[in-house]
């Protein structure tokens, strides 16, 4: 990883910029959205407020890592952006989530952008293929939350989360 990578995928979503602003930003939700996430808690009590820390937990097959993280930026239903951070103090990938209202409903667009990782990491990803798991994983991320999204818009035909085509995440842990 010689230099920076970056990659976004997009959705519509039919429900309100703000509905979608919710469960985006509700943290400790992450588990629910990303297959790679599996558990994520609020260090701060301050909720999706710009500086508010977090630690996410995370897995690939056997590999389990924890990251800390602060949100960047909180605007209700039109932008969302965390940094992860390494040892809590570098940072390491941005994560931005863009809400645009289209036809009444909401086109979401997430992004990650990779801006330092240990030498470790770097000659890792040099045998695997994170680019592509992570355009994957954002592609199922952006599925879950609009199903739920979706779902609550229209209570009366919610769909479970383990219904995504191609997608082996059974159970959501918080």
């Amino acid at each position: 990883m010689g230099a920076a990578t970056s990659g976004q995928a997009s959705i519509h979503v039919n429900a309100s910029p703000e509905a979608v602003y919710d469960l985006i930003s509700d943290m400790p939700r992450m588990g629910e959205w990303s297959p790679e996430c599996y558990r994520c808690e609020w260090v701060d009590d301050d909720g999706p407020a710009v500086g508010t820390r977090f630690k996410g937990h995370n897995r690939i097959g056997p590999m389990r890592w924890s990251a800390g993280g602060r949100i960047a930026v909180a605007d209700r239903g039109r932008e969302f952006a965390f940094v992860t951070l390494y040892k809590d103090r570098r940072e390491e990938t941005r994560w931005h989530y863009r809400l645009e209202p289209n036809g009444g409903g909401t086109d979401v667009t997430e992004s990650y952008e990779f801006v330092w990782a240990p030498w470790y990491i770097r000659f890792a990803d040099l045998f695997l293929p994170r680019d592509r798991q992570l355009r994957r994983g954002m592609e199922l991320t952006l599925q879950r939350i609009k199903l739920a999204a979706e779902g609550a818009a229209n209570a009366s035909t919610p769909t479970p989360l383990a219904a995504l085509p191609g997608d082996d995440k059974t159970r959501c842990r918080r």
